[in-house]
């Protein structure tokens, strides 16, 4: 099939967008169990979750079906430009890359280079709004906030303005290696598997290579995932246990061991395995849909 033109900046963001608004309303309820898993220290006691079944069966009995999609708002919000800043981001830098290195196509090195890069600047768009999800997502904090702009009215009030960027440094981390990741191994993958005759075969070949590509950047970022997660959820009056990423990943793996660093994998990766599937075959539907209509 011969390569499709490259969309403008303003439609890469707009089938970005798209993409992933379809992807967080499918695999919401996976990022809450995921959280839980994170925020539990040790067993988590005789209240503790022990899988992702008696996860979503104690947050249903005991917080109500409602509980799992608590805290949608902030993701939804910020999805739109997350979303499109990956694509938009690795397209953009893909071109400057290939430019400045003097390369006519892109090899797996490039594409796990503009990945991280891309990663880095999603990082910034999205580490405000992850703060307020997370803070939502917290059974503890039940209490503590009525809905998303009680959160932030009260994040603002009781930490400061500068509280909103709390978790930044694990959150470059977790983005960067997420997306070198995603798309070094879609772009390993693709080249793998043999060319696609049919748009059926395509989406196929797409959601293959972004199942895979999600799955390996859920393996690499976990632990970053993990210490962001309980840096940002840690709330005035408490002694600050966690601070930086690197040293947050030495408290963690000290006193709950290696495992620890993997709170919360299976449901994240599947949620971001076939997450990563249905983002690119969305992106890639359209952006061909969009390719249609105005160029």
């Amino acid at each position: 099939m011969p390569k499709p033109r490259a969309l403008p900046f303003h439609l890469q963001f707009v089938a970005g967008a798209v993409a992933g608004v379809s992807e967080i309303l499918t695999m919401y309820p996976l990022d809450v169990v995921k959280t839980r898993f994170q925020l539990q220290v040790g067993k988590g006691g005789a209240e503790g979750y022990t899988s992702i079944a008696d996860c979503f069966r104690k947050i249903i009995k005991t917080e109500g079906f409602g509980r799992l999609y608590r805290g949608i708002i902030p993701p939804v919000m910020v999805e739109a430009p997350k979303r499109a800043i990956k694509f938009a981001a690795n397209e953009q830098y893909s071109t400057l890359y290939k430019n400045l290195f003097g390369i006519s196509h892109m090899t797996q090195s490039l594409s796990i280079l503009t990945g991280v890069s891309a990663g880095v600047t999603e990082a910034f768009v999205v580490v405000s709004f992850e703060l307020v999800k997370i803070r939502l997502q917290d059974k503890n904090n039940a209490g503590r906030y009525t809905g998303t702009m009680d959160c932030v009215r009260k994040i603002l009030a009781e930490e400061g303005p500068f509280a909103f960027f709390k978790g930044l440094e694990a959150t470059v981390f977790r983005h960067a290696l997420w997306n070198g990741g995603y798309f070094g191994v879609i772009h390993g993958v693709r080249s793998a598997l043999p060319k696609a005759e049919t748009k059926q075969g395509e989406l196929v070949r797409n959601f293959v290579a972004g199942a895979i590509g999600g799955a390996a950047g859920t393996i690499l970022n976990t632990p970053f995932d993990v210490v962001k997660t309980r840096i940002q959820n840690q709330t005035p009056g408490m002694v600050p246990k966690y601070n930086w990423a690197l040293p947050a990943l030495r408290t963690v793996y000290k006193e709950e061991g290696f495992a620890a660093l993997y709170k919360g994998f299976v449901p994240k990766v599947l949620r971001l395995g076939p997450g990563g599937g249905i983002l690119l075959v969305v992106f890639d539907q359209v952006s061909t849909m969009l390719r249609k209509r105005f160029m």
